[in-house]
């Protein structure tokens, strides 16, 4: 991301601009993979302990699939984790600024 693309990214943020929905997808799928592995889980063992299949868990984490709700409670349940984990809250966008913006004071001072 270029230095313009990210202030324009903050601004918007600073804003009250909402994630898209595309953003908020990748967010949730990328929080699927982190909750997975942060248990220690393989994508197999979770497909055989939730009963989705280990293709299906590559598709939903690598974004080419939609999954079902019951996918997602699936998915959840196996791993112990309330739903609500995976999915962004309103602070998580100021959140991501803010480290955006001391990062690049810090890169450039």
């Amino acid at each position: 991301m270029s230095i313009l693309n990210t202030f324009e990214y903050i601004l918007n943020v600073f804003n009250n601009r909402c994630m898209t929905i595309e953003e908020q997808e990748k967010l949730v799928y990328a929080r699927l993979r982190q909750e997975r592995e942060k248990r220690g889980l393989s994508q197999m063992e979770l497909a055989l302990e939730s009963g989705v299949s280990q293709n299906m868990i590559t598709y939903i984490e690598t974004g080419k699939r939609t999954p079902t709700i019951k996918t997602i409670l699936k998915l959840c349940n196996t791993m112990h984790i309330d739903p609500a984990t995976l999915f962004p809250r309103p602070s998580d966008d100021k959140l991501s600024a803010k480290r955006t913006v001391l990062d690049l004071i810090e890169r450039y001072m």
